[in-house]
């Protein structure tokens, strides 16, 4: 997937702020943050979007770093992690990944 900039990233054939990195995962920096913490985690295969997931264990073991980056990066009043799909849910590169934010406080509703 040579168009794929998180492809790209995950190969190490762009470079990128990681900050985690296993044989199926790698975690870096997005370069738009949302919040004083916005890490983007994703898998190393090209798995499209949540809605093209075929091996759930897969979307377990992203879960399963978002929470431990949280606890590494010292979001421990909270943090929230999202997963856009789709072009209407806010997904604006078609490759599946989970944004983790925090840093500040992200309650719902806003105000």
């Amino acid at each position: 997937m040579n168009n794929c900039i998180f492809c790209n990233i995950a190969s190490g054939e762009m470079p990128s702020d990681i900050v985690y990195q296993d044989d199926k995962i790698v975690a870096f920096s997005d370069i738009n943050p949302c919040s004083p913490v916005h890490v983007l985690v994703v898998p190393k295969e090209h798995v499209k979007s949540l809605d093209q997931v075929n091996d759930f264990a897969l979307v377990s073991e992203l879960m399963r770093c978002c929470v431990d980056l949280a606890k590494k990066l010292g979001l421990n009043e909270g943090y929230r992690v999202v997963v856009n799909t789709g072009v209407a849910g806010g997904q604006t590169v078609e490759h599946l990944h989970f944004h983790l934010l925090g840093g500040r406080n992200l309650a719902w509703p806003p105000g």
